[in-house]
């Protein structure tokens, strides 16, 4: 199936044949279905605060928008543990080695700044 798109994945029915002997009549039984489990799915916003038991987390570059450190984090650290938790894809691995925006460690000095302002003011070393 090499000629699919890569953000798609096929699934395909599964059959099984069941006989059963009835009285002196043998009857076939055909079950098909997709073998599909059910389950939900929400973004790392939706996620935070929440442990989850077991996690598929989707590393990959999402269609719109981009995915930052925070967000994988976010999404990395939902599972109970390492047992429970597996990556749908590969991933960019940059995006754990990107150093903080700008705009980060600015809002981060401001943070510190407002930090050592409050203690003064209060009193608290």
């Amino acid at each position: 199936m090499g000629d699919l798109p890569t953000n798609i994945v096929p699934v395909f029915p599964a059959e099984i044949k069941i006989r059963l002997q009835h009285s002196e009549k043998t009857v076939t039984i055909t079950r098909r279905q997709l073998p599909l489990t059910p389950a939900y799915a929400f973004t790392d916003y939706r996620a935070q605060g929440q442990t989850i038991d077991c996690v598929i987390v989707d590393l990959g570059r999402p269609p719109t928008g981009k995915l930052t450190p925070f967000n994988a984090y976010v999404a990395l650290s939902r599972s109970s543990g390492r047992d429970t938790i597996r990556l749908l894809r590969e991933f960019d691995e940059q995006l754990f080695t990107t150093a903080p925006s700008e705009a980060l460690e600015a809002e981060d000095r401001r943070l510190e700044w407002l930090n050592g302002e409050t203690r003064k003011r209060d009193n608290y070393y």
